[in-house]
């Protein structure tokens, strides 16, 4: 049940996702029109925002149990006393699950507009409001008060301060602005803070500004499963090669009862900032963060003694996770996927780079957790393969939890290698929109099932490095 038009890719791009969907495989494995019709659905779920919005409890601070009471009340507030239910995961045991309700088609599109850029629609379709930088084009005389339907511009071709937009527009809601025209578009700079607040979002989803901050980080389901794969023990090493904004890394932390040191490492420093801000506010001191390219944190040369950052001599860690940068094709709602086909394949080698230093940083006996937030064989099921045959002291090693479906054929890997993989594949399950009838006729395990399949795409593998 689309509500959304599927996902639109430059062409180049289109042309080489459709061969690997396309891939002999998996056309033998589940015929032609089994794999086109898989496509097809994928291409439809990532236009639409996931089932679920999971965030995650920082057990650190307090129970889940109290923290999802707070959060039921606070919805509770938000949604004007509409029940929907706050789920627990019976295999997560920090996360939280609150059902998104939509899409509403009866909502009556007003007059004036309001146009904003693709990622502020994202937000809006994931809980958002409306803020000022985001706003990129309002109806001529908007005023602080005035009911607006707001639009996303998917393809980006709303120029700023338009009076009117006749492009590609996507209907987002309506709310009620807190500025007027000539204060947003205002000659003295960009502004700051709120502009439209969203009474009437087509998915309706708690907002989670500045809600118990301390106490809950915003994060999706698959995200949440790589720390616990990870497994991470008090008084343990760990890397996070690649950590910003840091939600994987203080979960880490979180579930070493933030006993050892979790070295978290990004090369933007903007980015390891935030690292360190996620970290303060969750109260974790385990956490150390650098400004460092991962690519070079192998060091061939002794080090001094009260060093503490990169880089690092070889052996160093006791488990590393390596979620790379990667083309990002499994992130949720996504209508227009702007990269060109030279960046979507220019992430591999880059990965291979950063998987090589990993796989010489970690101990002996060590775990190395590989994971992408991108749907293609290259960046997933082809980079295990690679790695198998390239690092022969490398075991692929069951996960647990496992609750994503196995690995995808294309890349060589036997059935037994692709059932220790995890694939989070939005398109195992059908698109369907979640009113608050069918809501409460719905069992918690159905919920939890759907939970599990309507997410982001997302690709985890975990690796052993023997002792040898």
């Amino acid at each position: 049940m689309s509500f959304f038009p599927k996902i639109a890719f430059q062409y180049e791009v289109e042309e080489y996702l459709t061969k690997v969907f396309r891939n002999n495989e998996l056309l033998t494995a589940l015929g032609t029109q089994e794999a086109e019709n898989k496509y097809q659905s994928l291409l439809s779920h990532l236009s639409h925002p996931p089932a679920f919005t999971s965030v995650r409890v920082n057990t650190h601070l307090a129970s889940v149990k109290h923290v999802k009471k707070m959060l039921f009340e606070e919805i509770q507030k938000q949604f004007k006393g509409l029940c929907v239910p706050v789920l627990e995961h019976p295999k997560l045991q920090d996360i939280l699950l609150i059902p998104v309700i939509g899409p509403r088609r009866d909502l009556k599109q007003h007059a004036s507009e309001v146009i904003v850029g693709a990622q502020c629609g994202y937000a809006v379709l994931r809980g958002a409001h409306v803020y000022v930088p985001g706003i990129v084009s309002t109806s001529r005389f908007m005023k602080a008060g005035d009911l607006v339907s707001v639009y996303s511009d998917i393809e980006g071709k709303c120029k700023r301060g338009a009076k009117e937009f006749d492009g590609v527009k996507v209907f987002l809601g309506n709310g009620i602005s807190e500025l007027g025209r000539s204060e947003i578009f205002s000659s003295g700079g960009p502004l700051k803070g709120l502009g439209i607040r969203m009474i009437e979002p087509v998915y309706l989803s708690p907002s989670f500004d500045n809600v118990l901050p301390s106490y809950l980080f915003l994060q999706n389901l698959p995200s949440v499963v790589v720390s616990h794969i990870l497994n991470p023990q008090p008084g343990e090493k760990i890397l996070d090669m690649c950590a910003a904004p840091g939600g994987k890394t203080t979960h880490i932390a979180t579930l070493m009862h933030d006993q050892g040191e979790v070295i978290a490492m990004d090369k933007i420093a903007n980015k390891v900032k935030k690292i360190k801000q996620n970290a303060e506010l969750l109260q974790l001191n385990c956490i150390k963060a650098f400004c460092y390219d991962g690519t070079k944190a192998l060091s061939v040369e002794k080090r001094e003694d009260k060093q503490e950052g990169p880089p690092f001599l070889p052996e160093s860690f006791d488990r590393i996770l390596l979620d790379a940068p990667c083309s990002g094709m499994g992130q949720r709602p996504n209508m227009a996927y702007s990269s060109t086909l030279k960046e979507v394949t220019s992430y591999q080698p880059l990965q291979r780079k950063l998987f090589t230093v990993a796989v010489k940083l970690l101990k002996p006996g060590g775990v190395l957790v590989y994971s992408t937030c991108t749907i293609t064989l290259s960046e997933n099921e082809e980079q295990v393969a690679w790695a198998l045959k390239t690092f022969p002291c490398l075991q692929l090693h069951p996960q647990e939890p496992h609750i994503g479906g196995e690995g995808m054929k294309g890349a060589g890997l036997s059935l037994d290698q692709l059932k220790l993989l995890q694939r989070f594949d939005p398109s195992a399950v059908t698109l369907q929109g979640m009113d608050i009838n069918s809501l409460q006729d719905s069992r918690e395990d159905d919920l939890i099932s759907l939970a599990n399949k309507d997410c982001i795409g997302f690709f985890i593998a975990k690796f052993i490095k023997s002792n040898a």
